[in-house]
């Protein structure tokens, strides 16, 4: 009988190893070993929702922020030179 085999760090990336522990966790919870994991997807989701916006942007400093930064700034009014005054202040020239 071969004798087991313990992984080191290098191994654990191993999708071989990886697979031996995934069934060795399977064998421990169908024998009461170990606790099965759950997953409340709905819980994560609305958890989640709390990281799509920072916090700045939920209160008037945002707003004001946003309205500073925005102000003087060339508007979309489909002339093709508007656009390349904004490619020309976002983009360095070479002599910088």
């Amino acid at each position: 009988m071969a004798e087991p085999v313990i992984p080191t760090g290098a191994e654990s990336t191993d999708p071989t190893t990886a697979s031996f522990d995934a069934q060795q966790m399977v064998e421990d919870i169908k024998a009461g070993e170990e606790k099965a994991p759950t997953v409340d997807v709905d819980a994560d989701y609305e958890r989640s929702k709390q990281f799509d916006v920072a916090e700045i942007v939920r209160t008037g400093e945002g707003v004001a922020a946003a309205e500073s930064l925005l102000s003087g700034q060339a508007t979309t009014s489909g002339d093709p030179s508007a656009f390349l005054d904004m490619a020309k202040q976002v983009t360095p020239s070479e002599e910088q």
